[in-house]
């Protein structure tokens, strides 16, 4: 292949058409892109947490109850009542970081504000418990 078309098949032309030299350097000019992106169609952008977050809550609007001071304190309380321990049979994992554990409902509330509330209804989790083994059995059960 000679110089001159692996020029043009990267996309550089020159005024004259054949190989650039060093008079032809300031005339380059760049051939636009053969393809183009496209912004998605369906959804939120990647990334754009707070937009996700958004259609969630508009769904599901007892959401906002994970975010009250009375959730936060109900939640300490189910973790000492279990002794920062995983209550998921098998595990038992005592973890002393909270970011590692989630309060859980053993029965899906599905926005009752009963069952929300309800200790009886409330068990520690380990995060490895909770993202696994008990997502994968709420959708089991559906």
């Amino acid at each position: 292949m000679e110089k001159g078309q692996l020029q043009r098949q990267r996309g550089w032309q020159t005024s004259k058409g054949g190989s650039p030299d060093q008079s032809d350097m300031a005339r380059l000019h760049k051939l636009a892109p053969r393809i183009t992106s496209s912004s998605p169609r369906i959804g939120s952008t990647v990334g754009d947490s707070r937009a996700h977050d958004r259609n969630r809550e508009a769904r599901a609007p007892w959401r906002k109850w994970y975010r009250t001071a009375r959730w936060s304190r109900l939640r300490l309380k189910i973790f000492e009542r279990d002794l920062f321990q995983c209550q998921m049979p098998g595990c038992g994992h005592v973890e002393g970081n909270l970011s590692k554990l989630v309060c859980d409902h053993k029965k899906p509330h599905r926005g009752n504000e009963r069952m929300f509330w309800d200790e009886d209804n409330l068990q520690t989790l380990c995060k490895p418990c909770h993202d696994s083994l008990k997502q994968r059995q709420e959708r089991a059960d559906g």
